[in-house]
Formats: C-alpha cells, structure tokens, sequence
C-alpha cells in the first residue's frame, strides 16, 4: 500500500512542482505579501531590508560553499570512486539498492554534507547501472533524504557555529562545545533512531511496477573522478602543476595545522572543517593542476546554491525586520511550557526552513529570540540549539534548494524525487518529535 501511495505521490509531484528557482523567487514575493500586510505603512522598510539582506551573508555563504566543494572535490579521488563502485555490487535486489544508497549516504552525510553530495550520487549511480530492476528516482531520493541527518553531524552549521568563538549569542550562551551538542548522547540516539526507521520505511516503500531504470543522458554520464596528465611532455611551468610533490606538501602542512589545533584543545568549527577537506583532498589528488581541475568540475554543481542563497538572505532579512519571524516564534513561546519547549522549536525551526534552507542563516534569525526563551524557561540552550538544527534539517527534504547539486549529478530534476522526499518527510517529522520531546 505505501509503495502505491509513494508511486501516486510522486506522480502529483512531477505534475504540479515548479521548478527550485521558481519556488525561491515565489517564496520571496509570498514574504514580502505577508510583510506588507503586517507593515502597511512601512514598505520602504521592506523594501530597504530585502535589498540590504541580500549580501548579509556572503561570508557565511562561502564557508557553506567551500564546504560543500571541499567535500565534494575530496568524493571526486579516483579510489574513492573505485570503492563506491565495488560496493554498488552488493545490491544485487532492489531493496538492497535502496538502503544501501540510503545507508552509504548516510554515513557521509555524517562526516560532511558536501562529501555526502558526490557520495550520494555515485551509489545511486553505480547502483542503478548495475540493477535495471530498481526504480532510480527513489534511488536518489534515498541518497538525498539522508540530508535530514547531518545536523547530528560533524559538519551540523549550527553545532559547529555555537562552537567557534567570537560567534553572535557568545555572550547570551557562551561557547558551546561539541561534547554538548554533536557529540551528546541524546544526538547520536536521534541519529541512529531515523538511520532504523528511515530504512524501513524506504523499502516498504519501494515501488513493484513503473520501474524507471537508470539511463545515461546525452549518451554520456557526468563524472568527477581525476583522469591522469602525462607530465613527460609538459613545459617547466605545467610540470610544476602536476607534480605529486606541491599537493602532497601543502595537503600534508594543512593537515598538520588541523592535528595541532586539536592538541592544543580547539574545538570543531566551520573554519578547520574546511581546512582539513581542503588538506585531505589536495594530499589524494596529489597535484595543484589535477585538485584544480576536480574543484572547476564540481563547481558546476554548486552554481545553482550561489544564485539562490541571496534570495533567501533577503527572506530571512524580511522576516526578521518585519516583524513576522518574531510572530511566529513568539507565538510558539507564548505556548510552550518548559517540557514543549524544544519539540515546539523543532516544529518552527521545519516551518522557517522552508522560506529560509541555511542553517546559519536560520539561526541568525532564531537564535537570538529562542536562546533567551529557552533560558527563561530554565531550558537547556544547547539542546534548544540541536532541535533548531533538526529542524532545519527535516524540511530540507520538501525543500529543494540542498537537493539542486546532487541533481546535477544525476541528472534529474526536482520533481522526479520530491514525491518520496515529501512522505520520507513526514515519517522524519513524527519520530524527530517523540524523541525530542523525551530527550531534550
């Protein structure tokens, strides 16, 4: 029954789906509608908050994208690739195609979401070129809908954000550091508890009939793995770009720093995660000249998250001078008791996410309301923190902002998968909320 419901689901979906640009710049006249209507006497302001929100978070927004490409470009190491590939040959049924696509992103969502992004899309690929039986839409659906578990990751935004000194509510929360965030028992529970249920529920809902079979587009497939450069006819210059010796020199100098700052007691955050991937990925490419080349191929997937995240800075910048964003947490506070607290934090943080897919950018709107909420409450604010970060993570699946890479990857668009991301969704939504609620 639940496979005919996704099937049907997934039919609507692909009908009435607009495309992710599209949906972006509808949100944007929707919010501006809505904080007309709250400052009808005031729509300067809005206007002035929009185009000043647009660049508010341009340095956040290159610390994501270099996350993502570091991430990305360490997936693209030829041995990595190959080891995807001999894994894909264990999913010989469709089910075992769906939950080991689902599993294998799983585990590099955990470490970094942009590594999960060329992670996910090889399984899904190798998977389906090797098994005609499984239903490749729902293969990278899988792939993609293990994005709900990165906030328990060690590339979580807001859990690594809260952990790097000098950030915004230092002074309201103090620095915050991972042990009592990423690390806490209580994360790791709800992790492992969707990891279960999630892969359960992705085979009872595999499909048995209108299997779309995995397909090269335009006759080729897109690839990130490194093809090798003879560097016996190269000139001076350009063997200085393929030689083994630059990458691995510099790869291993960034590494040493990252070891360093750990025995000197530094805490993750953004900053030494992108180090490290950027370190890790030069030392396995070994040249500067081939690094380069993967980094300029991955790029073409990342082109659709820079277009679009200024629209939704202008959002949250709306929703924030408005008035409106504070409405909508108020109104929750205004409900809450202390044992509701953070399941209601949950619950708004999928709603914001919606108009506002950026963590940080998330956060910067609902932290500096619910972090002295939560304290007033005598709530714990670094799990009020987490279950903002679930949060974000859970609408991610009916948002398709994050998906738009991964999709590049694949070549499919947001419609093919966002039939079953929506249902995956609402299985993530109910169990997040039981154990947030007992937990936090």
């Amino acid at each position: 029954m639940l496979a005919s419901i996704a099937d049907r689901f997934s039919k609507v979906v692909q009908r009435y789906l607009p495309d992710a640009f599209v949906i972006a710049v509808l949100m944007t006249v929707l919010v501006f509608a809505m904080a007309l209507a709250m400052n009808p006497t005031e729509p300067g302001m809005i206007f002035s908050a929009w185009g000043d929100g647009f660049w508010t978070y341009l340095a956040f927004t290159m610390q994501m994208v270099l996350l993502l490409m570091t991430g990305m470009t360490l997936a693209s190491v030829p041995f990595v690739n190959r080891g995807l590939a001999s894994l894909a040959r264990l999913a010989n049924k469709p089910w075992k195609a769906y939950l080991l696509t689902f599993l294998v992103s799983a585990g590099a969502y955990y470490i970094n979401w942009g590594l999960a992004v060329v992670v996910g899309a090889i399984i899904a690929r190798e998977i389906g070129k090797r098994n005609e039986n499984a239903h490749f839409p729902l293969l990278v659906a899988c792939a993609y809908s293990a994005t709900v578990l990165f906030p328990g990751g060690i590339s979580s935004s807001i859990g690594l954000t809260i952990a790097t000194e000098g950030h915004f509510l230092e002074e309201v929360m103090g620095v915050v550091p991972t042990s009592e965030t990423l690390f806490h028992p209580s994360t790791i529970i709800i992790f492992l508890s969707l990891v279960l249920t999630m892969s359960l529920f992705i085979i009872l809902m595999s499909p048995k009939k209108n299997i779309i079979s995995y397909q090269l587009k335009d006759g080729a497939e897109q690839s990130y793995a490194r093809n090798e450069t003879d560097t016996s006819k190269l000139t001076p210059a350009l063997k200085l770009e393929y030689t083994p010796v630059l990458g691995i020199l510099i790869g291993t100098i960034g590494i040493i720093y990252t070891i360093i700052s750990f025995a000197g007691g530094r805490d993750l955050d953004l900053d030494i995660i992108n180090l490290f991937f950027l370190s890790l990925g030069l030392l396995f490419h070994r040249s500067l000249g081939q690094y380069a080349k993967a980094f300029i191929d991955v790029s073409k997937s990342i082109s659709p998250i820079v277009l679009q995240f200024p629209f939704y800075a202008g959002i949250i910048a709306v929703l924030t001078s408005s008035g409106l964003g504070q409405l909508i947490i108020d109104g929750m506070i205004s409900v809450a008791t202390p044992e509701t607290f953070n399941v209601f934090t949950y619950w708004v943080a999928g709603f914001v996410n919606i108009f506002a897919p950026s963590g940080g950018g998330q956060w910067a709107l609902q932290g500096p309301l619910q972090i002295p909420a939560a304290i007033k409450l005598g709530v714990d604010p670094s799990k009020t923190a987490m279950a903002v970060a679930w949060g974000d993570g859970w609408t991610n699946l009916i948002q398709p902002f994050w998906a738009l890479p991964i999709l590049s990857v694949v070549g499919l668009h947001i419609r093919d998968i966002m039939g079953y991301c929506i249902l995956l969704s609402t299985l993530v939504g109910v169990v997040t909320s039981i154990l947030i609620y007992f937990l936090y």
